[in-house]
């Protein structure tokens, strides 16, 4: 599914062609995603966006009316494209702008969403109790041992919930943790301070690299302007199953923790 990466790729993508637009209307061919369409989105109709925010893996567009709040589920993605571009079948919800330019959610699989609030967004049921973003000051490695006391959870599980810090997904928790040297099944209140400082870094380093390639290449992924990501060419656990390490050339495990694929090495990661 997509992940923070490609969500933040697809809000920078879109906020060049819709920041400080007006909607002209909006298209609802099917409401049935995660949660219904509201009715209440036609409320955006006539309104100007003021901003295009990511909190975890939601995009708000923001207005002085209220908030769009966006949710690309498993296999959601984002697109401008021209007033009057045929919809696809899994074309579910157009935002039309004044300027010729449309914003279409394409979701095969429905998991994604489109809602409305006039409320502040931050108090929203969906958002009000998320942890921090990683890429900013609030989240660090003394941020991470304090939280992690007392905690018998798997440190892969611990840094993939989103009340602790958000957006860390199976692929970039894999990854994280290979940098820094962390075995996946480690009690994460068992983890010295100064190893959740170097995993700390590791998460903001490897997060903001797959930013910067445009996110990981999934096959239900593409970004806004229709271009893939690039980062899986530099995915050095994940995906690698049987592979030789690249650090010491040990053949890479995998294990099923909570359903997902977990890549390691067991002579690298303690």
């Amino acid at each position: 599914m997509p992940e923070l990466p490609e969500v933040e790729v697809s809000r920078l993508g879109i906020t060049p062609h819709l920041l400080g637009e007006s909607v002209m209307r909006v298209v609802v061919r099917n409401a049935s995603l995660r949660w219904p369409v509201p009715a209440e989105i036609q409320e955006l109709t006539g309104l100007t966006v003021t901003g295009i925010r990511r909190r975890a893996k939601y995009l708000l567009l923001e207005t002085d009316w209220g908030t769009a709040i966006l949710h690309l589920g498993m296999s959601g993605n984002l697109k401008v494209l021209p007033h009057g571009t045929p919809a696809g079948k899994h074309d579910h919800v157009d935002i039309e702008f004044a300027n010729g330019k449309l914003l279409r959610l394409n979701d095969p699989r429905r998991f994604g969403c489109l809602l409305w609030t006039r409320d502040a967004v931050e108090e929203h049921p969906l958002l009000a109790k998320l942890g921090p973003e990683p890429l900013t000051d609030d989240f660090d490695g003394d941020y991470l041992f304090q939280r992690s006391r007392n905690r018998k959870t798997a440190v892969k599980q611990f840094i993939m919930d989103n009340h602790v810090v958000v957006g860390v997904g199976n692929i970039y928790a894999n990854e994280s943790l290979f940098s820094a040297g962390i075995h996946p099944q480690r009690e994460s209140g068992s983890i010295s301070r100064a190893r959740y400082l170097k995993l700390a870094e590791e998460i903001k380093t490897v997060l903001a690299r797959a930013i910067g390639q445009g996110g990981t290449t999934l096959k239900d992924f593409t970004g806004s302007d229709g271009k893939p990501g690039y980062f899986v060419q530099e995915l050095q656990v994940y995906g690698r199953t049987g592979q030789p390490c690249i650090q010491c050339g040990s053949l890479l495990k995998e294990i099923r923790m909570n359903g997902r694929s977990t890549v390691y090495c067991s002579r690298c990661q303690r």
